[in-house]
């Protein structure tokens, strides 16, 4: 592999990931870029037209309400092929039945990281973008995972078309997915334990048997050869029946792109779009309202603010006691007085030259000092309370258009530094320019006040000048900020999913993408530059302009005999260095007004969090973590399992509120027992999940626990007794023992001994020991330094470390082998007696001992029952276990 072009090896290859990474653009983009890099002579031709914007343009037209049909119409022909590829894989993917019902269809965007789309849906779409490109080599690594058993049954029949004439490699923890495999590896510690057909394999009665034993739905005491399901047959007949009846009967041909009215698609994680009125946008703040509202949060502080004016005023004053001096000096040197007395009051003054700069030294020091330190502790606290402040948001604003974690990230980072040009050092040169111009003009009326009056009057230009700068910067500013921001966003979601760019060889594509997101910016920025350097150079050129007003006017009155030298001298530099120093204030210009902007942005983020954030603006900043958090109060620990209702729950996702997710739901799961929800994908199974952690409000009707109604529940102290393992884990770029440490209750730092208990009930433990540092190594970014079972593992882990009365399971053994999987269902039979457990699961082994398995279907509960109860009775459940059968 050492002597191969990997760009070139890898364009023969098509990769499915355990936790696949969809880009922020449309479906129909993200499905294309699997022919990006394909090697095939009629994918190259397309190639131009992959990189160039005709793709994003089509998805955009139709989002905005242009008709799909028309506009595939008015493409080109290489469009027009590309789109017949995509719809093509996607139906080979099983994936057209659900994006045809979306609002967009194809053209729907699917979010940062793929997360407006189900675990399920967004596998199915990575399935579709790896088989696009006709691949002569397929790397499946848990690619059908997130699926359920009918889906998974489907693609399985697809893969095994599309894969005559390829070489097929999948890894897989679901055994059912494997049986028509021609060679089974079994690996156990990085060696080959036995390999062999699926026959061939049970057949030995060795590990592989073994592992056959653990996933089988029937005793495990029956032979091998003799599990099956009774009618597996006819109901693996019915359902496929269904299936052709429900899903492909809405698949709109080729011709007919775009035409049928979107049906509801019971997305998991439905689409949110970008709301009219974004709250955070900039509120029309005046700088003085801004800069006050910055000031405010100074008060803890007051002391060095002080002491920073008073520094600030004695530089400001300064000058003008130079000038008294200059004045003197000038006069002093006159050839008229005697060689003596010229050293004498030239050695005077420069004693008072040397003082004055002593003292200027000081205060500038001083000044510097204090402002460092209160703009220090300011930009401290903004950051903590935008934090604060984001985390207070509800999931349907984080998943918002144009809110990007690089986006949002800025008002920590960016935002936050920019604080520096209004509350650090800038602040204390403004207000000695401020009070060295007010105490010139004062000095130079004192002295030779109809010189001054003529000179004042160049003021309010000077004034004019700068301000209609400041204000056009300020604009350029904004519109600078919002531009770049969709850049950025591009760049960070490049280099967050580098795998993916870097399989689908989509390194071209994503510098296209982002040299067009600076374009209609850049241009912008341009003319804006243009306009406002006019009024830049009109700045600089006004001290020039005073002082040739000054030198002729002020020469004029002492040839006059109304003033001497010496007043002339004394007026010139007091209001000339004010003019001077009004100059370099407007020079600082660029960094006022980008701070004035990000200040705003940051005042409007900070507003929008809650009474109890906004009233701790002004106290003082805290490092106890239970102070600082502020909304979330310590609740003493219960034990006991808590009840959950669903009471007649309807449900629109914020931005499809006409297409309902959950259409009456009513389910009652009794304290201290163990439930399931099944169902196909998009059935609304992890909907419910999001609205028990009140992710999101229902429309009508109520979600309770323990009786109470969440939704009417002040703060979220009720998730302490919640503990939540998602379908994709996450960890956080600190060490293991940190990442397991967040999912102890608030104010509850857990001892080792509790965190290794649940690790070897996670049955992480071992693993977790034998790295080099233990419980101290490091994660990486978004865990990158474990595979996908030990990230499983290790949130499941987490989640029991917790030790919750509500324990939530979406997909939560998915990436875990049959092993792992039966360890931990014994572990949590132990540890979980007393506690509501609600798990979702595509695996009917792992919930076969449930109490209560809820079948869902189309937003609403069709049947209910333990699994032998189910298996009697529903046809559809029967199908799906003799899918699973082995």
């Amino acid at each position: 592999m050492k002597t191969i072009n990997v760009k070139c090896a890898r364009s023969f290859i098509g990769t499915v990931a355990q936790n696949s990474t969809l880009l922020d653009r449309s479906i129909l983009e993200n499905i294309a870029y699997g022919l990006v890099n394909s090697p095939l002579p009629e994918h190259i031709e397309l190639r131009e037209t992959l990189l160039d914007p005709s793709l994003p343009d089509l998805a955009q037209a139709i989002r905005e309400g242009a008709n799909p049909e028309e506009a595939l119409a008015a493409s080109s022909a290489n469009v027009q092929t590309i789109v017949r590829l995509v719809r093509d894989a996607a139906t080979e993917a099983d994936a057209l039945g659900f994006i045809d019902r979306l609002q967009y269809g194809m053209s729907t965007e699917a979010g940062p990281g793929g997360n407006r789309l189900s675990g399920g849906q967004k596998q199915r779409v990575a399935l579709a973008r790896a088989i696009v490109r006709r691949p002569s080599i397929l790397l499946l690594d848990e690619a059908t995972a997130s699926l359920d058993s009918a889906s998974e049954h489907l693609i399985q029949m697809a893969l095994e078309r599309v894969s005559e004439g390829r070489t097929t490699i999948s890894i897989a923890h679901r055994l059912s997915t494997i049986k028509n495999a021609d060679n089974i590896v079994v690996m156990s510690q990085g060696e080959i334990l036995e390999q062999g057909t699926y026959t061939d394999l049970l057949a030995r009665d060795g590990a592989f048997a073994n592992l056959v034993r653990l996933q089988t739905l029937a005793s495990s005491d029956e032979p091998i050869s003799e599990i099956q399901t009774e009618d597996a047959n006819e109901d693996e007949e019915y359902l496929q029946e269904k299936i052709d009846n429900t899903e492909f009967a809405k698949v709109r041909s080729l011709d007919n792109t775009g035409k049928s009215t979107p049906v509801a698609e019971n997305s998991d994680s439905g689409e949110t779009l970008a709301p009219k009125d974004d709250k955070t946008a900039t509120k029309g703040r005046s700088f003085l309202s801004t800069f006050f509202g910055i000031m405010s949060m100074a008060r803890p502080h007051l002391f060095f603010v002080f002491l920073g004016i008073a520094g600030a005023v004695i530089v400001g004053g300064s000058y003008s006691g130079e000038a008294v001096i200059f004045g003197h000096t000038v006069s002093s040197l006159s050839p008229c007085l005697s060689p003596a007395s010229i050293r004498s009051n030239g050695s005077l003054y420069g004693l008072l030259f040397f003082v004055l700069a002593l003292i200027e030294f000081f205060a500038n020091v001083i000044s510097a000092s204090s402002f460092g330190r209160v703009s220090e502790k300011l930009l401290y606290r903004v950051r903590v309370l935008a934090l604060k402040s984001l985390f207070a948001q509800d999931i349907q604003w984080h998943e918002s258009e144009n809110r990007s974690p690089g986006t949002l990230i800025s008002y920590i980072s960016a935002d936050a530094n920019a604080l520096s040009g209004i509350t650090g050092t800038l602040l204390g040169v403004m207000l000695s320019i401020i009070v060295s111009m007010v105490s010139g003009i004062i000095l130079a009326h004192a002295v030779a006040w109809r010189i001054a009056v003529v000179l004042l009057a160049t003021i309010p230009v000077l004034l004019s000048s700068g301000f209609l700068r400041l204000k056009i910067l300020a604009r350029f500013h904004e519109r600078h900020a919002k531009a770049f921001s969709n850049s950025v966003s591009i760049a960070t979601e490049a280099v967050s999913a580098i795998k993916t760019v870097a399989i689908f060889s989509l390194e071209g594509e994503t510098v296209q993408v982002f040299n067009r997101s600076l374009k209609a910016p850049y241009t912008a920025t341009l003319k804006t530059i243009a306009y406002g350097n006019f009024w830049l150079a009109m700045a600089y050129s006004m001290s020039n302009l005073v002082y040739a007003l000054a030198y002729w006017w002020g020469a004029r009155n002492v040839a006059e005999g109304r003033y001497n030298q010496q007043q002339f001298f004394t007026v010139l530099p007091a209001l000339l260095f004010s003019a001077q120093l009004c100059g370099q204030m407007f020079s600082l210009a660029p960094d006022i007004s980008k701070a004035g902007v990000s200040a705003a942005r940051v005042l409007d983020l900070i507003d929008i969090g809650p009474e109890n954030l906004l009233e701790s603006k002004n106290s003082r900043a805290t490092n106890d973590p239970e102070a600082s958090q502020g909304m979330i109060e310590k609740q003493p620990i219960r034990s006991g399992g808590l009840a959950v209702r669903f009471n007649n729950v309807r449900f629109s996702y914020p931005a499809r509120p006409d297409i309902e997710v959950l259409k009456g739901l009513t389910i009652n799961i009794t304290p201290g027992t163990f439930c399931a929800l099944v169902g196909r994908s998009g059935a609304g199974k992890s909907t419910i999940i999001a609205l028990l952690e009140r992710f999101y409000s229902p429309a009508s009707g109520s979600v309770e626990i323990d009786g109470q109604d969440i939704s009417k529940i002040d703060g979220v102290a009720f998730r302490d007794d919640i503990a939540l393992v998602p379908q994709e884990s996450v960890l956080f770029d600190g060490t293991v023992r940190f990442n397991l440490e967040l999912g102890a209750r608030v104010g509850h730092t857990p001892t080792m001994q509790e965190i290794e208990s649940a690790c070897k009930l996670a049955n992480i433990h071992d693993t977790i020991v034998s790295l080099p540092e233990g419980y101290e190594t490091p994660c990486g970014s978004n865990g990158g330094q474990f595979s996908g079972g030990q990230l499983q593992r290790l949130s499941i882990a987490r989640a029991l470390l917790r030790k919750p009365r509500l324990l939530l399971l979406d997909e939560s053994t998915s990436a875990l082998d049959a092993e792992s999987e039966k360890l931990f269902e014994e572990a949590l039979e132990k540890t979980a007696k007393g506690v509501t457990v609600i798990a979702i699961a595509h695996r009917l082994r792992t919930i076969k001992k449930a109490s209560t398995i809820f079948a869902i279907d189309g937003g609403i509960c069709v049947d209910q029952g333990s699994h032998d109860e189910l298996v009697a009775r529903n046809e559809e459940y029967r199908a799906n276990a003799a899918f699973q059968t082995l």
